[in-house]
C-alpha cells in the first residue's frame, strides 16, 4: 500500500439549530479567536447546539478508495467539507499531503453567466494552473464531459447533469489529484456516463486516495476497497469488508411493499428458493452465481379476459436491474386469464454485485396494457459476489403452471 494522504484525528464539528443563537454564537467566537481562545476545545455545548460530526479518525493511503455511507444528516457531507477546506472544524487535526479535487455540490465554483469553456480556465486560474497547460487539455475535458454543443453556451443554460459531467471532467482530467471528494455527484445523469465516471475513478485508485460519498450501494460494493459508515456524527464501523459496512447501513433503512394499479388483480404469495430450498427474507446471503426459482401465487380478476405478468430485480435505490417477463416455451408472453394461479419462474443465476435487493411484480391488461396490479418490496433478499456486474438486463423466463384454478 502507497504512502499515507490524508490522517485525521479527533476531528469534530457542531452547529446550532437556532438562527438567532448561532448569528451570537458565531459572533462570540470570532471575538474569542482574535484573544486567542477557542470555544468548544473542551467538548461542551451551548443550548441548541450539537455535534454535526463527533470525534473522527481514519488514515488513508495512495491506493485505497473510502466509501462513506450513512443516512441523511449522519455527518458526511460535513466530513467532507472540513476535508476540503470549506469549513473550519470546532476540534480535531487534518493532514493532506498533495493535490486536491473535489465535487461537493453540483456545479460548485462554476459561474452561471460564463460559458463552459470560460469556467474551465476560470477554474484552472484559481487552481494556479497556466493557460498554455487547460489549451493542452481542454479538448479531452470537453470530450470526456459529452457537451461538445454546448461548450460555448452560458452554464446557468445547463442540466444539472451537464454540470456535474463538466465539474467532472475538471477534476478528473485537469486537476489530476493525489486526493479526490466525490459527494453522490453519480446520482445525476445518465448510466453511461456514471459508469464512464466509475471507470475513470477505478484507475486513478491506483495513483490517488479517494473518498466517495453515495447512497448507492451497488456503486460502493462496485469499486470502493473500504467502507466508513457514519451514523449521529460518529463512525459507526470502519472496515475494509465493504460487505460488513453495506449490511450494517442497511440495518438502519426501513423498507415497505407498496402496491399501485386498478386492484383487478394480485399478487398472493412470492416465495424465493435455490435448488429447491425456501431462501427466507434477509436470513442468509446468496450467492450470486446460486441458481433461483421463483414461485409466484396470484389472482386476476373476472373482468380481466387477458393479463401479462412480468417480474423486475430492484436494487435498494429503486433502480431495477433485472428485468423478466414471464413467456412460454415458444419465447411468447403467456396470456392469463380470471383465475387464481401458482406459477413457477426459474431466474437462473442472478449475477448482481453485493448488495440487497428487492422484487417488484407487475401484471397488466392484454388489450389497454394499463396495470392491474404492481407490487413493489417484495421478498427482499442479499446477494454476496466476489464481481462486479454493471449493466442492467432484460431476460426472458418460461414458465411452469404448478396449479390452476380458473373462474371460466
Amino acid at each position: 500500500m502507497g504512502e499515507t494522504l490524508i490522517k485525521v484525528e479527533g476531528l469534530s464539528k457542531k452547529y446550532c439549530r437556532s438562527l438567532k443563537k448561532s448569528m451570537w454564537y458565531g459572533m462570540r467566537d470570532v471575538g474569542s479567536e482574535l484573544l486567542g481562545r477557542r470555544h468548544g476545545a473542551d467538548g461542551s455545548l451551548r443550548p441548541d447546539e450539537f455535534w454535526a460530526v463527533k470525534d473522527v479518525n481514519f488514515e488513508l493511503k495512495r491506493g485505497e478508495c473510502l466509501g462513506l455511507i450513512g443516512q441523511n444528516g449522519a455527518g458526511k457531507t460535513t466530513l467532507l467539507r472540513m476535508l476540503n477546506g470549506l469549513i473550519k472544524p470546532d476540534q480535531g487535526r487534518i493532514e493532506m499531503r498533495g493535490k486536491v479535487g473535489a465535487l461537493i455540490a453540483l456545479g460548485a465554483g462554476f459561474n452561471p453567466i460564463l460559458t463552459g469553456r470560460e469556467n474551465i480556465y476560470v477554474n484552472a486560474a484559481v487552481l494556479g494552473m497556466s493557460k498554455q497547460l487547460v489549451d493542452r487539455k481542454i479538448d479531452e475535458i470537453i470530450d470526456f464531459a459529452e457537451i461538445r454543443d454546448f461548450i460555448n453556451s452560458p452554464v446557468q443554460t445547463y442540466s444539472s447533469g451537464m454540470s456535474v459531467r463538466l465539474g467532472f471532467a475538471i477534476a478528473a482530467i485537469l486537476i489530476e489529484p493525489d486526493i479526490l471528494f466525490l459527494d453522490e455527484v453519480l446520482a445525476v445523469g445518465d448510466i453511461g456516463f456514471a459508469i464512464k465516471c466509475l471507470n475513470t475513478v477505478r484507475g486513478m485508485t491506483n495513483k490517488s486516495a479517494v473518498i466517495f460519498v453515495s447512497h448507492n450501494m451497488q456503486q460502493i460494493s462496485g469499486f470502493c476497497s473500504r467502507v466508513i459508515m457514519m451514523a449521529h456524527g460518529m463512525v459507526s464501523i470502519d472496515s475494509s469488508n465493504t460487505s460488513e459496512g453495506i449490511d450494517r447501513y442497511y440495518d438502519l433503512v426501513k423498507h415497505a411493499e407498496q402496491i399501485s394499479g386498478t386492484g383487478e388483480a394480485e399478487v398472493l404469495s412470492l416465495t424465493l428458493t435455490s435448488h429447491g430450498k425456501i431462501i427466507e427474507t434477509e436470513d442468509s446471503a446468496i450467492d450470486t452465481s446460486a441458481e433461483l426459482t421463483v414461485l409466484l401465487g396470484l389472482r386476476i380478476h373476472d373482468s380481466i379476459t387477458g393479463a401479462n405478468l412480468v417480474i423486475v430485480i430492484r436494487n435498494d435505490a429503486e433502480m431495477p436491474i433485472r428485468t423478466f417477463p414471464v413467456c412460454n416455451s415458444e419465447g411468447e408472453d403467456i396470456v392469463y386469464s380470471a383465475g387464481e394461479y401458482l406459477v413457477e419462474i426459474p431466474l437462473g443465476p442472478i449475477e448482481l454485485n453485493s448488495g440487497r435487493y428487492a422484487f417488484v411484480v407487475a401484471i397488466s391488461d392484454v388489450s389497454s396494457g394499463v396495470i392491474l396490479t404492481r407490487v413493489q418490496g417484495l421478498h427482499q433478499f442479499r446477494v454476496v459476489s466476489e464481481y462486479n456486474y454493471w449493466s442492467p438486463g432484460v431476460s426472458p423466463r418460461v414458465s411452469r403452471l404448478i396449479s390452476i384454478n380458473d373462474n371460466t
